[in-house]
């Protein structure tokens, strides 16, 4: 088996991947959305609109 990050060997203590790095990596991809599947929901969508116009219209936050 390959780890599915960088396609090495995978090892024992951190299957599937090879090392702690390579499921870090993993981890952070589910964190940050990179595994996230779009949805087709009307109602997501209009909710994906909205929050984005208020962020948009927000007052600049201090820095």
């Amino acid at each position: 088996m390959t780890c599915p990050i960088c396609d090495r060997e995978t090892s024992p203590k951190y299957r599937p991947f090879c090392s702690g790095r390579c499921a870090d990596v993993d981890l952070a991809k589910w964190m940050n959305g990179s595994y996230a599947t779009p949805s087709r929901d009307p109602e997501d969508i209009e909710a994906a609109i909205e929050a984005t116009e208020a962020a948009l219209n927000a007052p600049d936050k201090p820095h």
